[in-house]
């Protein structure tokens, strides 16, 4: 008999179920670093906006922080403010790269495929 606990599809089925335990752990690190460092929500949230940037960070490491930052008041305009602010210090290149990585973040990697258009043979 097979073996399915690790299966792509298993593994999916539970993460659809609330079985997260990565996910959890990370948020439990982030709370715990949100009191421990004494900024307040928002100012961390923008601090962590910056970090990801200079990291170059993958699309789903925006994705929480872009929770965070929605459920701390952060606006559009305040995370575009960073990203003006950290442009010269970690160059263009670096910035586009992480609007790209927020909207794949915000939209999905999928739906960001699917607006792509093919890329041409001949």
């Amino acid at each position: 008999m097979t073996d399915t606990t690790n299966s792509p599809e298993t593994i999916l089925d539970r993460v659809a179920a609330g079985d997260m335990p990565v996910l959890e752990t990370v948020y439990a690190i982030q709370m715990d670093a949100l009191e421990r460092s004494g900024l307040d929500e928002h100012t961390y949230v923008l601090v962590r906006l910056a970090a990801l940037v200079a990291m170059d960070a993958p699309p789903a490491s925006y994705a929480v922080t872009l929770a965070a930052a929605a459920d701390s008041g952060v606006t559009m305009e305040e995370a575009q403010s960073v990203l003006i602010a950290l442009a010269p210090l970690v160059g263009t290149a670096r910035i586009t790269a992480a609007a790209g990585n927020v909207l794949r973040a915000v939209m999905g990697v999928s739906a960001l495929a699917d607006a792509l258009p093919e890329q041409r043979t001949s």
